[in-house]
């Protein structure tokens, strides 16, 4: 015999979803936080999941009053966190950009004087007229 959820039941295992989202939004948000961008990396997979599964249940489900404003509660909290990941990832864009620009320059100072540096230096003075003592 199965068992039907009613749709009490289904607002609250949708809820329940994004909460789990909220839950994994926060992971994400410390991890940018701490600079363990590959752990953030890892994680956005998991939350990309989450979002298509709250996506295809949302939009077969019409919520009450005090289910959508737990929603939207919750949604904001998501997006707060997202917002601050987001400005976190352009930082580090930003610096990542900043560390390829002094790369490329010390790679062109290189080029161009890299040849001259440890060069041994000619004793020239026999030719200008000076003595060796």
């Amino acid at each position: 015999m199965a068992v039907v959820a009613t749709s009490a039941d289904r607002q609250e295992i949708l809820l329940a979803d994004y909460e789990s989202l909220l839950n994994a939004s926060q992971r994400m948000l410390a991890s940018a936080r701490d600079a363990k961008w590959d752990a953030l990396i890892e994680q956005e997979g998991d939350y990309l999941v989450r979002v298509a599964r709250i996506r295809r249940m949302d939009a077969q489900l019409n919520l009450d009053d005090e289910a959508a404003s737990r929603k939207a509660a919750l949604l904001e909290r998501i997006l707060e966190q997202d917002m601050e990941i987001r400005r976190r990832l352009v930082e580090r864009r930003d610096e990542l950009g900043r560390m390829i620009g002094n790369s490329r320059r010390q790679q062109a100072l290189s080029r161009a004087y890299g040849p001259q540096q440890g060069a041994v230096p000619v004793d020239a003075g026999h030719r200008f007229g000076q003595q060796e003592p």
